[in-house]
């Protein structure tokens, strides 16, 4: 049997980069995915279908995670598409607005907290309501490298990544006794769109940075992902758990 099988999950941000590599490996464990999106429905749409063509299951919903209305809607969505059923949460929506902390606007800092932090905030607060219910379930957040160590240029993506540890470690302590894990990976630098722009330089600096010499793949955090919401991680609780390659050791 294959790991998931059956457990509706709603993957927020699913339709790009590592939540498109999220999606994806959860359908192929058997998981029944609400892949959220924000902008790009084409994107979602594709991602679906690809998850539909293997013979899984799966929904494009749309909502944006800093909307506490919208966040709230898209876990209320996922139990309407799929029965009822909601089992586990991935929060991995994010965005950037990089920048030297003198130069950061306050949208820049706004949008970017509104979106890490209070994305994962409401979509936290929605999900654990149903899952205390239910006396069952699992959570996984994403923070980043740069949320444990700092980055320069930042400062608002390092607060928000950094927030979100916390956020993970307190509700975890808050719901562990009615059988709910929550989780929070750290990826580093993965390839996806983000990285695609960086030059040779930068490129350059953060292999020499990282013991295994590459930038990771989308589907080396799925993989962490998986193995978070399956019952082989049944006593990992409140962990954060870096997929950087060892560029925070």
């Amino acid at each position: 049997m294959r790991e998931l099988d059956g457990r509706v999950t709603l993957v927020t941000g699913g339709s790009r980069g590592i939540g498109r590599s999220i999606s994806l490996d959860l359908a192929r464990a058997g998981a029944r995915v609400a892949v959220n999106y924000a902008a790009r429905r084409d994107a979602a749409d594709a991602v679906v279908a690809e998850i539909r063509a293997a013979g899984g299951d799966a929904v494009a919903l749309a909502g944006d995670v800093s909307d506490p209305d919208q966040a709230a809607g898209l876990v209320e969505a996922t139990e309407r598409e799929f029965g009822d059923d909601l089992w586990n949460v991935v929060c991995n929506a994010g965005i950037t607005r990089d920048n030297l902390m003198s130069r950061i606007s306050d949208d820049d800092w706004r949008a970017v907290i509104d979106t890490n932090l209070g994305g994962t905030f409401h979509v936290c607060k929605a999900a654990s309501r149903r899952l205390l219910r239910k006396r069952r379930g699992v959570i996984v957040t994403m923070s980043s490298v740069v949320g444990v160590h700092g980055n320069a240029g930042q400062t608002n993506y390092a607060a928000s990544k950094g927030g979100v540890i916390a956020l993970t470690k307190a509700l975890a302590k808050e719901v562990g006794s009615r059988g709910i894990r929550v989780n929070c990976i750290a990826p580093g630098y993965i390839a996806t769109e983000l990285t695609d722009v960086l030059g040779d330089a930068p490129r350059a600096a953060i292999l020499g940075q990282t013991p295994l010499g590459r930038l990771g793949a989308p589907d080396d955090v799925a993989g962490v992902v998986r193995f978070l919401l399956s019952d082989a991680a049944a006593y990992v609780t409140g962990a954060v758990i870096p997929v950087d390659g060892g560029m925070g050791m």
